[in-house]
């Protein structure tokens, strides 16, 4: 039975990444599965938080947030404190980030990405972890062509989808309608090595098996592979040289 919008229970939206999307951020990917849409930049900053200084590793972090219009209901900015789900959102993805990439060659420098969603239809965290290494693997060229650093510290590639089960089927990358109506819907991010960064799956009024577990991780496996290789295919398409 197809979804309500003509997609296979294991097809994922349409998706498509573009880099240099805007000039000034070593690295810069506009990122849009389906309806949701998300800015990723990627800037090289000298320094590390005060906790890593003396240690001659490097730091990579992110912050995510919505912007006002990003959602049928104006959202207000963030601008005295940060929500919790914004906070969790954006500690993931500095942790899938931080899953791929070899802190100490990056000395004592950070790279601060940042995640900004223009268009909210589900799967904003997805999406944004899928952008965000994008956008990270432009700003390390930007940084070795700079020579501010002697060799990559990316050691693998990292992308993330949602899965569910909606009406008693088990969906991949479930876009908003999808995602309020599922009884146990999940985030993984995966590297593509293979490996696991997290897992984060919610019975919503409902509980799940083991079974249903492995058949979720397994679907959401085979979708990712399919963003790794979408993310491998981008950057290989050649840039105009930044300045």
């Amino acid at each position: 039975m197809a979804r309500h919008d003509g997609r296979r229970f294991n097809e994922l939206r349409p998706l498509d990444i573009t880099r240099g999307y805007t000039q000034n951020a070593a690295g810069s990917v506009l990122i849009r599965a389906g309806q949701t849409v998300v800015l990723c930049t990627a800037c090289w900053e000298a320094g590390v938080p005060a906790w890593k200084k003396g240690k001659g590793s490097g730091w990579v972090t992110a912050e995510y947030d919505m912007l006002p219009g990003a959602t049928g209901e104006r959202r207000r900015r963030n601008r005295t404190a940060i929500d919790g789900r914004t906070q969790e959102i954006q500690r993931l993805i500095g942790r899938s980030l931080r899953s791929v990439v070899d802190l100490d060659l990056l000395g004592e420098n950070s790279i601060l990405v940042d995640c900004d969603v223009l268009q909210a239809d589900g799967g904003t965290r997805t999406a944004s972890i899928t952008g965000a290494y994008v956008a990270l693997s432009d700003a390390v060229r930007v940084a070795l062509r700079k020579k501010l650093i002697r060799r990559s510290p990316i050691r693998d590639a990292v992308a993330a989808v949602s899965v569910g089960r909606v009406d008693g089927r088990t969906l991949l990358d479930l876009d908003y309608e999808e995602d309020v109506a599922a009884d146990v819907d999940m985030n993984v991010v995966m590297t593509g090595s293979g490996r696991f960064v997290e897992v984060q799956g919610t019975g919503e009024e409902a509980t799940f098996t083991r079974a249903d577990l492995d058949r979720l991780v397994g679907l959401a496996s085979r979708g990712i592979k399919q963003l790794l290789t979408m993310q491998e295919r981008a950057l290989r398409r050649r840039l105009a040289p930044q300045p």
